[in-house]
């Protein structure tokens, strides 16, 4: 404790030299915390040192408000603040500044290679994109093909407009209520882009639900541009296909015209016909058999349950049609499987149902 008292005396000195003019609440949202989690780091670890105004309100410089970003980011990546509590801000500075390294270095040359292309809505969020673009915190792996002020005029202006290959339609939304997804969906659609994501500041858990259950990635909008650009990293692996991983569109809920041009087989092998293989391959040293028949009965169970979901709107049908769908894509690779184990151990095959083993 001795020398976090230390660094934050040191810190206090140097803030000091700076009139303080920040309260609390405004830097806890600058730093993305809670004032709660503020006022513990300042009490109990002496992380922060504020002055008190003859008001009674806790006063911090420009120099608390990048120490308390610092200690929140470091935090949320692993560090206890017990250990940064003492550590000056420089070398918090330094410990960023290696991390972020590490997150360059370390991501897919995909992405340095192949930049994801974005129609934005919301002119605030472009200024921080292209921010960022110029500090290379995410040039080249964004490139902005058009901005608009809301999602009305990304859509009109589709309909007027040369439309590259995109990767993504971003919109940056003040508040996030039911209704919202019809109004994304308009706009993506017109822009042909297959992926949406959303940042946003005020929300309702409807408004979010809905969103994330269409397939949309949303997040609150990081106050800080190192996290936005972190974020912005992962979507854009996420949307990088590979020989090895699925495409966004293999993600994405599917529309009712796209579901009806899949074809789903119905079952292979009855529910009692597998418990039974499962029961012939439980004496055999390989418990493949066993274990890829039980699976096969959850997958069906799940398929089957999907089909049979009591639905409370279009969308919530739309959403129990993609499980039903997804359940029955991993039925049909699940059959497969065990018909190439099957042969493989000599066993013989469930039997094809009927209507009686149904």
């Amino acid at each position: 404790m001795t020398s976090a008292k230390s660094a934050s005396q040191a810190h206090a000195q140097q803030s000091n030299m700076v009139q303080p003019t920040f309260k609390s609440a405004a830097v806890a949202r600058i730093a993305g915390m809670p004032v709660a989690t503020l006022r513990i780091w300042e009490q109990r670890y002496q992380a922060v040192g504020p002055i008190t105004a003859a008001s009674g309100h806790r006063l911090y410089s420009s120099a608390d408000v990048e120490r308390a970003t610092l200690l929140r980011r470091l935090t949320a990546q692993g560090h206890a603040i017990g250990l940064l509590a003492a550590l000056e801000t420089e070398q918090m500075r330094e410990m960023m500044h290696a991390l972020e390294a590490a997150i360059t270095s370390n991501r897919p040359s995909a992405l340095k290679q192949a930049p994801m292309r974005a129609v934005v809505v919301g002119h605030a969020l472009a200024r921080r994109l292209q921010r960022l673009i110029d500090r290379q915190s995410l040039g080249p792996a964004l490139q902005m093909v058009a901005v608009f002020d809301t999602l009305a005029d990304a859509a009109e202006a589709a309909q007027h407009s040369f439309k590259p290959a995109l990767d993504l339609l971003l919109w940056q939304a003040a508040s996030l209520q039911p209704g919202a997804r019809q109004e994304l969906s308009v706009a993506q659609n017109a822009w042909l882009a297959p992926a949406a994501a959303v940042v946003y500041r005020f929300s309702s858990a409807a408004g979010r639900a809905e969103l994330t259950g269409a397939g949309a990635a949303v997040s609150y909008e990081p106050v800080d541009d190192d996290s936005l650009a972190q974020w912005l990293a992962s979507l854009h692996r996420a949307e990088t296909p590979s020989d090895e991983t699925v495409t966004a569109s293999d993600l994405t809920i599917p529309t009712k015209k796209s579901l009806a041009q899949k074809t789903i087989l119905p079952p292979r092998f009855g529910a009692a016909a597998l418990t039974q293989f499962a029961g012939l391959s439980s004496a055999m040293a390989c418990e493949c058999p066993s274990h890829l028949a039980e699976l096969l009965l959850q997958v069906s169970y799940f398929e089957t349950y999907s089909g049979e979901c009591a639905n409370r709107s279009a969308a919530d049908a739309q959403l129990h049609a993609y499980l039903q769908q997804v359940a029955g894509t991993a039925r049909m690779l699940f059959e497969k499987a065990l018909e190439q184990v099957a042969i493989a151990e000599g066993l013989p095959l469930p039997l094809v149902p009927t209507a009686c083993s149904l």
